[in-house]
């Protein structure tokens, strides 16, 4: 690991830090809440503060940089791209549920190089990068139940627009298979976490079919150094050659993970959202 790619992840995790208090300051407080599309998609003036803060920072210790966040857009031209979101789980950020975090990626060419995931209500700061993956500095190993029947999943899927992109009668039956397949199946609504959560072996597997890359960058360089793997999923709107963060679905599992059914009904939804597979009830319906 050179001295350049060690300041990036130490850049990352100090990006993160650096808007922590603030935000929990601002958590479970009174906040102005405007919506970006729709009621689903919620964003609030200590978002964007915190958008501004990371960037300025950012640029400071890394002025090659070209940074993109999901507040304000692409900004910059230098040869590290930073995807942030500055509080990935808005909506229960907004309304006092403690399952939001601070995500900060590093990519160089087509490399995540580093990632840092923090969550001030915990207090857990998650990183990865070639130096290995870390909660609270401390080495941090994946692993996973072996059998679906055992295992925890996190996953989002179905929401509205999976209603209207899969229809809603196939979305339900595929997160009824899941729901009889999984041993517990949870919702919590951030996909940075659920991922660094995979990672750090509190949960088996995450799957999500509507990311930014600015959502999955950092996790993916800490799931992969924990030793997990991340499986991203083109949905029809990149190229399946496209580098993992860019793809809008995946599945995340730990360590020793073998999900058939998971990964089946994944592909399942990725290939129909092309038109290149039909819908297969039969998995829905197990």
């Amino acid at each position: 690991m050179t001295e350049f790619h060690r300041h990036i992840a130490k850049t990352a995790e100090a990006a993160c830090r650096l808007v922590g208090p603030a935000l929990l300051t601002a958590f479970r407080s009174q906040m102005q809440i405007d919506f970006k599309v729709d009621r689903h998609d919620p964003v609030t003036e200590h978002d964007r503060r915190a958008e501004a803060a990371i960037r300025d920072f950012i640029f400071r210790e890394v002025p090659d940089s070209t940074f993109m966040g999901e507040e304000g857009g692409s900004i910059g031209s230098g040869e590290v791209r930073w995807f942030v979101d500055p509080i990935d789980g808005t909506a229960n950020f907004a309304r006092g549920l403690a399952f939001w975090c601070v995500s900060v990626g590093a990519v160089i060419g087509n490399e995540v190089v580093a990632g840092a995931i923090y969550d001030p209500v915990a207090g857990n700061m998650f990183t990865g990068s070639a130096a290995g993956a870390f909660l609270n500095g401390m080495p941090m190993q994946s692993r996973a139940a072996a059998d679906e029947q055992h295992a925890v999943l996190i996953t989002g899927y179905p929401v509205s627009r999976d209603f209207r992109l899969d229809g809603q009668w196939l979305a339900l039956q595929r997160f009824g298979a899941l729901t009889e397949t999984f041993a517990t199946l949870r919702r919590p609504g951030s996909a940075a976490l659920s991922i660094a959560h995979v990672a750090a072996g509190w949960v088996d597997a995450a799957a999500g079919f509507g990311v930014n890359p600015w959502d999955v960058t950092a996790a993916i360089a800490i799931l992969r150094q924990a030793g997990g793997s991340y499986h991203p999923h083109s949905l029809g709107k990149v190229a399946p050659d496209a580098a993992a963060y860019m793809h809008p679905g995946y599945v995340a599992l730990g360590a020793g993970a073998n999900y058939p059914v998971l990964c089946c009904i994944a592909h399942e939804i990725s290939a129909g959202r092309v038109g290149a597979l039909p819908a297969m009830h039969s998995i829905a319906r197990r």
